[in-house]
């Protein structure tokens, strides 16, 4: 009874190891990839920084909106 008691959790350990083995050759749900890193600008009036994809450019100015490339054309 001994022996099989054994087997068992010998059998067991190796079916755990290879669930968990299996589960790190899994690739991650975004295909590997890494996110592009974007661009920061400095709004001219408030110093914000933000993403250049999202900043108002004018005349060669950074601006996070339309009121503050108001004001400082003002």
């Amino acid at each position: 009874m001994g022996k099989i008691l054994f087997w068992l959790v010998v059998v067991g350990v190796v079916v755990l190891l290879m669930r968990l083995a299996a589960k790190k050759r899994v690739p991650p749900p975004d295909g590997g990839r890494k996110k592009e890193v974007e661009d920061m600008v400095r709004c001219r009036v408030c110093g914000v920084n933000l993403p250049r994809s999202e900043a108002i450019l004018s005349r060669g100015r950074f601006y996070c909106s339309q009121e503050h490339r108001n004001q400082d054309q003002a």
